[in-house]
């Protein structure tokens, strides 16, 4: 196993062998993704990263000797695989941005983050031999080679219960304006990754600051009334799946959030926001019941559905090549 940045310390944690590898960042400025900040931090690291990166991969993928890859919009194992003359099969959400079509509603007053996105999505792994998309909504697809199937999920969510709740799980940094607007709302908040260095729960009014545990977040997810974070796919995925209303915050400039936050909204499973404070959270848990009554209406059997569109990708592109 290799990994950078935050998953390194994570895996290595639960994997006897992790190798710490360079990799991509985004450059933030009071929760923002500064662009070109971001290109100049990337191509300074890249320098020396990149080459360093694919010397010691190289060396453990040639060892390994795989028959194929399967890039969650990783560059490095796209590139070992076109190297190598081996199948490639992307499965990751991004590919949402480049490989479907967005119509005029989602893509108001964001066309430069879009077309900055898309062209950099569309880069990364170009020419793989089949896109799988992960998702919970469902634009045209435009580009051959590519289907959508529903969110992987990790075994903790496939077996939690979903139960109705009277608290709120708050995922991630909130400025004092959100503490305040959380605290003037009365309702009970389970709040994780707002503090570092938390060893115990810390509670303030109606807030109460978790360490950051998995079984805990599980639990607190499941039997919670709706929840307020970030657009990130992973998490939004599993509330979905969960059915618990969202009210999200999409990462100003960056498009796969903001385009995951316009889509729950068509859907009418939760609200957007660009910040927290009373009224975003007022209107929200207003509309809670209303996001709840539409989510009851999604349907998953777990992974049965994806797994099987891997399996058929497998079979399509590895057929005659053995």
């Amino acid at each position: 196993m290799v990994a950078s940045g935050r998953a390194l310390p994570y895996l290595q944690q639960h994997l006897p062998d992790v190798e710490e590898i360079w990799g991509l960042s985004f450059a933030l400025e009071h929760g923002h993704v500064e662009a070109w900040k971001t290109l100049v931090v990337n191509v300074r690291g890249g320098v020396h990263g990149v080459p360093a990166d694919w010397h010691r991969g190289h060396a453990l993928a040639r060892d390994y000797a795989p028959e194929l890859v399967i890039a969650d919009f990783d560059g490095f194992a796209y590139l070992f695989a076109k190297s190598h003359r081996l199948p490639v099969i992307s499965i990751d959400n991004i590919q949402m941005v480049d490989r479907c079509h967005h119509d005029a509603s989602i893509l108001k007053g964001l066309h430069d983050d879009y077309y900055g996105a898309r062209a950099f999505v569309r880069c990364k792994i170009p020419r793989a031999d089949r896109y799988l998309i992960t998702t919970f909504f469902h634009p045209p697809v435009r580009k051959q080679r590519t289907r959508l199937i529903p969110s992987i999920l990790r075994p903790e969510i496939l077996a939690a219960r979903p139960e109705p709740g009277e608290h709120l799980v708050v995922y991630g940094r909130i400025s004092e304006t959100a503490r305040a607007a959380l605290q003037a709302s009365g309702v009970p908040c389970r709040v994780y990754g707002a503090r570092d260095g938390l060893t115990a729960d810390e509670d303030e009014d109606n807030l109460r600051f978790r360490p950051f545990s998995n079984d805990a977040f599980v639990e607190d997810l499941r039997t919670s009334r709706g929840v307020v974070a970030s657009a990130g796919y992973s998490l939004m995925s599993e509330v979905v799946y969960l059915r618990k209303p969202m009210l999200a915050l999409p990462l100003a400039g960056q498009f796969e959030q903001e385009m995951n936050a316009r889509y729950l909204v068509r859907l009418g499973y939760g609200a957007e926001s660009t910040a927290l404070d009373e009224p975003s959270l007022e209107r929200f848990l207003e509309q809670e019941p209303r996001y709840a009554e539409e989510l009851s209406g999604y349907e998953q059997d777990g992974n049965t559905e994806a797994l099987a569109a891997a399996d058929q990708a497998i079979a399509e592109v590895t057929d005659g090549r053995r």
